[in-house]
């Protein structure tokens, strides 16, 4: 008997607020994920990134909320799993070590510590562009010189999912 393959897991961080073109693509991000048999990895603590995990779950997908705090959310936050570290900021850590490659979205200090904790680790990172915010710059602007990790931007979530299929996260263990 085989054993089954582990799940795909990607991590959605950023910011963005909720009307705003960036926030749409994190809740349409969040839901193909999903429909693509991914776990998604969200902070929740953004409204974008909460919007992301609400439309995965909403999919029937499953969500890892990793929480700075060390208490429990209340009972309607977005996630199948939660884990409340209790660690603040070094949190931070991770969510960028949790998926196998970090969706980015807008973005604020928070998002450049994931993402510059995730470049140094390997995981690579998929930034929205054409929608404003810190993401739009990443390809052009990297963490720093060493290319340790593709940095493949996406504007829609067609493109997302190309990209996402061009890694191998698509098809469960392929």
């Amino acid at each position: 008997m085989t054993s089954p393959s582990r799940r795909r897991q990607v991590c959605v961080l950023g910011s963005a607020e909720p009307g705003s073109e960036a926030y749409d693509r994190a809740g349409q991000a969040g839901e193909r994920l999903a429909r693509l048999g991914i776990t998604v990895v969200s902070g929740c603590g953004s409204p974008a990134t909460r919007h992301a995990a609400q439309r995965a779950l909403d999919a029937g997908g499953l969500v890892v909320s990793i929480l700075p705090a060390d208490t429990m959310p209340e009972p309607d936050w977005p996630a199948t799993v939660v884990i409340p570290c209790g660690m603040g900021d070094a949190r931070n850590l991770m969510m960028a070590l949790a998926g196998d490659a970090c969706i980015v979205i807008g973005g604020r200090a928070g998002t450049i510590s994931e993402v510059c904790l995730a470049w140094l680790h390997r995981r690579p990172l998929l930034p929205l562009v054409g929608c404003g915010g810190w993401s739009d710059g990443l390809l052009v602007n990297p963490p720093d010189e060493r290319r340790n990790a593709p940095i493949l931007p996406w504007g829609g979530v067609g493109e997302l999912e190309g990209r996402l299929r061009g890694l191998g996260l698509v098809g469960g263990g392929e």
